[in-house]
C-alpha cells in the first residue's frame, strides 16, 4: 500500500530569486512570477498550503508591454464620491513601474485567501539594485 505525501509546515523551504525585467514582456514576467509565488515549481507543491518562494524583480522601468497596451486605461476608486479615477499603462508604467508590475503579477494570483500573503514575498525595484543580498538570492531566468 501506498501513502500519500502531504506537505507540512516544517517541510517548508523558501528559497530566494532575483528576476532582471529589462526588456521581458511583462505578462510573461508575472506569469512566471506567480508560479515561482505559488510554488509551483516544486515537486511537493500543496494546493491549499502557501509554500511558495521569496522573489525579487529588478529592472522594472525597463520591462516592455507588447501590442497598445500601454494606452489603455487602468481604472480605480478612492472610495470617495465621485472617486473614480483613470490613467493609462503607459503613464503609470513612467511615474510608478513597480506599482503597475504588483498589479499585473496580482491578477496572475489565484483569487484566494493566500493571494495576500504571497504578494508580500515579492520585492519590485525600479532600478537595477536591491537591498536582498544577504539572502543570497539565486537568478531565474525567464525566456522570452
Amino acid at each position: 500500500m501506498h501513502k500519500t505525501y502531504v506537505t507540512k509546515l516544517n517541510d517548508i523551504d523558501r528559497s530566494w530569486w532575483v528576476v532582471d525585467a529589462a526588456e521581458q514582456p511583462i505578462g510573461r514576467l508575472a506569469a512566471v512570477v506567480a508560479r515561482v509565488l505559488q510554488g509551483k515549481h516544486k515537486p511537493t507543491y500543496t494546493p491549499h498550503m502557501d509554500m511558495g518562494d521569496h522573489v525579487i524583480i529588478i529592472n522594472a522601468e525597463k520591462a516592455v508591454f507588447t501590442g497598445a497596451k500601454l494606452s489603455e486605461s487602468v481604472y480605480w476608486h478612492t472610495m470617495y464620491p465621485q472617486g473614480l479615477r483613470e490613467t493609462t499603462r503607459g503613464k503609470l508604467m513612467a511615474t510608478k513601474p513597480e506599482r503597475m508590475m504588483e498589479q499585473v503579477i496580482s491578477g496572475m494570483l489565484p483569487k484566494n485567501k493566500l493571494r495576500a500573503p504571497r504578494m508580500k514575498r515579492v520585492k519590485i525595484y525600479a532600478g537595477d539594485t536591491h537591498t536582498h543580498a544577504a539572502q543570497k538570492p539565486e537568478v531565474l531566468s525567464i525566456s522570452k
